[in-house]
């Protein structure tokens, strides 16, 4: 436990999720999910707050004494000394230490977010190289940011002191994100800009690349990089979203505490929503720009860019032309190369042409495709599949026999083009079969649209899966869709388990029926 203390926020972050990977492994290997001891029960993640340079974060009174060697709720001398412990029912001492590791976590991201304003946004030397226009592209609003969680702390503190027995902090979580958390959003929809200013800066400006890289070897910042601090409140707003899930699991059926974790998830849920929907649209509009450019129409022309569109995948792939009966013919004349944007309302058929530029000869609307997957058709209509078009560029029924260059490859343009299509595992929300399921234990950046991110932990159902090492996954913490490589995670071998966390998921989706009907058809990227 005393090895928490000191750890800024990025640290612990990292090493709680990696204790939960373990827990969650020990709890698979077991015959009976019942035999996990409350030791067991997923690890905090909760750190003592300790005095920081330039400005000394809102301290727990619990947590002043810097000599302590406890990250648990129920390892705290005054918890341990007033014989709550041999009072309190096992469910309810993991009830508190779900809502001490909120506090005390939030305690340890103050610290980190006070360490990028004092120790790289103050710095002088770094103030005179930056432009102010630069360094508002660089550190945002940030400021506020940390505004808000300095008053979120306090309250939470406030909360803590009250009583030894901690009465609650969803409705703490709850009023603060209706009240205070947009700073958030707008600090993370302006993480494209941040980004490219980064890399420019380190690019352009020998002095500023200098100066970062000195700061970062200062002890202070434990060898984690100026960009890991950047990146600190979008982490922190998604991880927030998932502690009060972890008290939602644990608070009682039908309870005032069930209901207002319910309404304090539903709030971070929208905020982690909005944050997600600004990093995406800036970079979506320039994508829709710079493909608009590309296109020349051989057919009648379609207007591309539209707020409401954005790219789910783009690639190339082998047409088969003429019939299916000349398949006696060698492989090379067989095929020839087409072009495919795939956009979430519209698909466009092209053929690449000299200078960077594709000529569109054919397109229809998303909802009007279906695929069909040729089966044991021999090695050289291996990975081919069948794309319908009910209603083309010109008003009619038309049909491409398609080559994708490896299983997975032809899996994910089928999922991508009818996203509808039955997956080889019905999706859990269906509630009817036993879906396998897969935990993180890797982290994974997408790298096409059609992936999915992955953070360790993660908790994902299977939909399908690929000969080649793909998996296409549905995570059920927020119900988002994606490919990612199977050497990402470990697959969860125990029935018991996986029902469990299917329970948990649904219990914590419930106060929204109808985004649980939504769930199984929404396509996503």
């Amino acid at each position: 436990l005393c090895s928490f203390l000191g750890l800024l926020y990025q640290e612990y972050r990292d090493k709680s999720t990696r204790e939960e990977i373990e827990t969650r492994r020990l709890q698979d290997s077991q015959t009976d999910p019942e035999e996990t001891s409350p030791s067991e029960e997923t690890p905090s993640e909760a750190e003592p707050t300790s005095t920081i340079e330039n400005k000394a974060p809102p301290q727990i009174n619990l947590l002043r004494n810097s000599n302590s060697r406890f990250n648990l709720w129920q390892d705290l001398p005054e918890v341990q000394s007033s014989g709550v412990l041999s009072i309190l029912q096992p469910d309810e001492i993991k009830l508190q230490e779900a809502m001490f590791e909120l506090v005390t976590s939030e305690a340890s991201y103050y610290k980190s977010l006070n360490l990028l304003v004092s120790h790289f946004m103050e710095n002088e030397r770094l103030k005179k190289i930056l432009h102010q226009s630069e360094a508002h592209i660089l550190f945002s609003n940030v400021l506020d940011v940390m505004a808000v969680s300095e008053r979120f702390l306090l309250d939470l503190e406030q909360r803590v002191e009250e009583n030894i027995v901690i009465s609650d902090v969803c409705d703490i979580v709850y009023q603060h994100t209706v009240n205070h958390f947009s700073v958030y959003i707008t600090y993370v929809s302006n993480q494209t800009y941040q980004e490219r200013a980064y890399k420019q800066l380190l690019q352009d400006k020998p002095a500023f690349r200098e100066v970062i890289s000195q700061l970062e070897l200062d002890p202070k910042c434990k060898g984690l990089s100026f960009s890991s601090f950047l990146i600190l409140p979008f982490q922190r707003i998604t991880r927030l979203k998932l502690l009060v899930q972890n008290i939602l699991k644990k608070v009682e059926e039908k309870s005032d505490r069930e209901s207002t974790a319910l309404d304090a998830h539903k709030e971070l849920e929208t905020v982690v929503k909005a944050c997600n929907e600004g990093v995406r649209k800036m970079s979506r509009t320039e994508q829709m720009i710079s493909i608009q450019k590309k296109l020349e129409f051989k057919i009648k022309s379609v207007p591309i860019i539209s707020h409401s569109r954005w790219l789910l995948k783009q690639g190339e792939l082998q047409q088969m032309n003429g019939p299916k009966t000349s398949r006696t013919l060698r492989t090379k004349k067989l095929f020839r190369e087409i072009y495919l944007f795939l956009f979430n309302d519209l698909l466009v058929i092209c053929r690449q042409i000299p200078g960077d530029k594709y000529q569109v000869f054919d397109s229809a609307p998303r909802g009007l495709l279906r695929v069909e997957e040729l089966e044991d058709q021999g090695q050289s209509l291996a990975n081919v599949f069948i794309l319908r078009l009910l209603e083309n560029a010109d008003d009619r029924e038309a049909s491409y026999m398609l080559k994708a260059s490896s299983q997975s490859e032809m899996k994910r343009w089928m999922i991508s083009l009818a996203p509808n299509r039955r997956t080889k595992f019905v999706s859990f929300t269906s509630r009817l079969v036993d879906c396998p399921q897969i935990q993180c234990v890797h982290p994974y950046v997408a790298q096409q649209p059609d992936e999915l991110s992955l953070e360790l932990a993660d908790v994902l159902n299977i939909l399908d899966k690929t000969d080649d090492g793909w998996i296409f996954g549905e995570r059920l913490h927020d119900q988002e869709r994606g490919w990612f490589p199977s050497s990402m995670g470990e697959e969860i071998l125990n029935p018991k388990i996986r029902a469990q966390n299917l329970k948990e998921c649904f219990r914590v989706h419930k106060s929204d029926d109808s985004q649980r009907r939504k769930l199984g058809s929404r396509n996503r990227q």
